[in-house]
């Protein structure tokens, strides 16, 4: 039971840390006068993706051996799974709800561009991560591969930041933030602040982070499951989803292109960054549970892309669709077939 309490302590120890996180970041790009893609698809897309990083990270470092590095893989897969099921899911469902507030629905109000190019980067990304696995691991091609798709997210940045210069009528309002957690009664606070709230917030992250691992092998162990599926599960679920919350926030202001940028953009630093430290730092060798949840995360993704390239909009349903193949995931799970 004091396992299962520590536990329950590093999330909200990690949830905290985020929470913080986000909120300099989101403050940090409201000072740079950024546009919704911008802000959305990169600063609050790596603000919220950033546990998913550093749970991984950790647990490879210090998990210690074989174990660790199952952690570590399991958190890796699991965050784009969840964003890309559940996250969608939430997302759509956050429309339906706001319905009679929209005249144009059901029409989402996205920025396509921004959208088709946050999927499009991650579903090439993350097919190249996955075929550094099915290659069978040779070091000079995961070293290749894991540079190629460091380099490909600097590009893909340097390509929203560009855009984001000929949106600008369309940057974060300060209304839309909360106030800045260091600086709460300024409406200007200065850079400084907003740097040490972001190393603060990176502190209680790995602190948490490394609790969270540390737990998750023991509990593991006591359940008889294997810790891949346990941090699979866990992990996004702890950090991932309840950030995307934010994106909630964003649809009922009407602001759908933050909202859903902010989950595509994380898919893509998922998606490349921290599929990049996998590959270097481990193995890499994906068993059958890893590949079936790489299938449903791009059949979900896929649908929503298929719409924006054809349909040239989003719908909500569209997204829901991303509920149904978590829960075939669940029930695979249930039924001992993962």
């Amino acid at each position: 039971m004091t396992h299962w309490i520590l536990l329950l302590f590093a999330l909200g120890i990690i949830l905290l840390g985020a929470t913080v996180f986000t909120n300099g970041l989101e403050w940090f790009g409201k000072k740079m006068q950024l546009s919704d893609g911008a802000v959305g698809s990169i600063f609050a897309a790596v603000g919220t993706a950033l546990p998913e990083t550093l749970v991984p990270l950790v647990a490879i470092i210090f998990g210690g051996g074989e174990s660790g590095h199952k952690i570590g893989v399991g958190a890796i897969i699991g965050a784009p799974f969840m964003l890309g099921t559940l996250a969608f899911f939430i997302s759509g469902l956050a429309v339906i709800w706001n319905r009679k507030k929209r005249h144009d629905y059901p029409i989402m109000r996205v920025d396509t561009t921004v959208m088709r190019r946050d999927m499009e980067f991650f579903l090439i990304l993350y097919s190249c991560a996955i075929g550094a696995s099915l290659l069978g691991g040779h070091p000079v091609i995961k070293t290749f591969i894991a540079l190629s798709l460091l380099l490909t997210y600097g590009s893909y940045v340097l390509m929203t930041l560009r855009g984001s210069g000929e949106t600008a009528s369309n940057e974060i309002e300060e209304s839309e933030l909360d106030p800045c957690y260091f600086a709460r009664k300024s409406h200007d606070p200065h850079m400084a602040l907003i740097g040490s709230q972001v190393l603060s917030s990176l502190l209680l992250i790995v602190w948490g982070s490394y609790i969270f691992v540390e737990k998750i092998q023991i509990i593991s162990g006591q359940m008889g499951i294997s810790p891949f599926i346990l941090a699979m599960i866990i992990a996004p679920i702890a950090t991932e989803l309840p950030e995307k919350f934010n994106s909630v926030i964003w649809i009922n202001k009407g602001k759908d292109t933050l909202a859903i940028g902010n989950v595509t953009g994380a898919m893509v630093f998922q998606g490349s960054i921290i599929t990049a430290i996998g590959i270097l730092m481990t193995d890499w060798q994906l068993n059958g549970a890893a590949l079936l949840t790489v299938a449903l995360t791009f059949a979900s993704v896929g649908l929503a892309y298929l719409q924006i390239r054809i349909k040239k909009h989003l719908t909500p349903g569209t997204l829901l669709m991303g509920g149904l193949f978590y829960v075939i995931f669940i029930i695979l799970i249930l039924m001992g077939k993962i």
